[in-house]
């Protein structure tokens, strides 16, 4: 495991705590660092701090992603606006903070992102299996394909971030079904109290710009009020219509 804080006594009180339930780790100061400690010793989860000298986290994280690396990433940011939240996500960020916070809550986020990149280690797709049986998904234009982590929209071919790819591998096998943010989060992390429903809406966020754009047969992540979202294709939903 690896701490990334250029705050001496931050990176000191985090590792004190990671140490107490038993893990092995090491902290570095700057983003060069953590780049490199991540490629030799393929740390499990990674606690990055967003502003850090030379690299700064979202940096790291974009170029542990283009590697093809996927420890689980718990950001720390003092950042709060969407524009900021947004990007570290986009980027391939697991999960957030923002400081201060609470040094139990980080321990219990570092524990949900564990339980989930153990319970997928070897799988192709989120929640307890491989997204429809490891078959191959289709909803209009979109293919999901959950043992190859891959997504395309009319054959062209789109880039998920792991916590995204979960979450569109789980609507596109129920396509039509209404799943409420909890269900949402559950695929994300596994049910957890610390951890912010707002995580679901900013990948959905993301998620529409990404597959809502097939001109022919485009597909629809739709909110219901109140509810949840659900995933459609407005081309099957039109013809059943007409049919009635």
């Amino acid at each position: 495991m690896m701490v990334a804080e250029d705050d001496e006594k931050q990176a000191e009180l985090i590792r004190r705590y990671l140490e107490r339930e038993g893990h092995t780790v090491t902290v570095v100061a700057d983003g060069l660092s953590a780049l490199e400690v991540a490629r030799q010793g393929a740390p499990d989860l990674i606690v990055l701090d967003v502003m850090m000298p030379k690299a700064d986290g979202l940096d790291v994280v974009r170029v542990l992603r283009a590697e093809g690396r996927e420890p689980a990433v718990l950001m720390l940011t003092a950042r709060t606006t969407e524009d900021d939240l947004l990007l570290g996500l986009d980027l391939g960020a697991d999960d957030y903070m923002t400081k201060p916070y609470s040094p139990r809550e980080l321990m219990a986020r570092v524990r949900t992102l564990l339980r989930r990149t153990r319970r997928g280690a070897g799988r192709g797709a989120p929640g307890g299996g491989e997204g429809g049986g490891g078959r191959t998904l289709r909803v209009g234009s979109l293919t999901v394909d959950p043992p190859r982590h891959e997504v395309a929209v009319e054959g062209l071919r789109v880039e998920c971030t792991p916590g995204e790819f979960r979450l569109l591998a789980a609507m596109a096998a129920e396509p039509g079904r209404v799943f409420t943010r909890e269900q949402l989060l559950a695929e994300l992390h596994g049910f957890d109290r610390y951890i912010s429903s707002r995580t679901v809406d900013v990948h959905i966020m993301n998620l529409r710009k990404k597959i809502e754009r097939a001109p022919r047969r485009p597909v629809r992540l739709l909110t219901v009020f109140g509810v949840g979202y659900k995933l459609v294709d407005p081309a099957k939903d039109a013809s059943r219509a007409h049919a009635r």
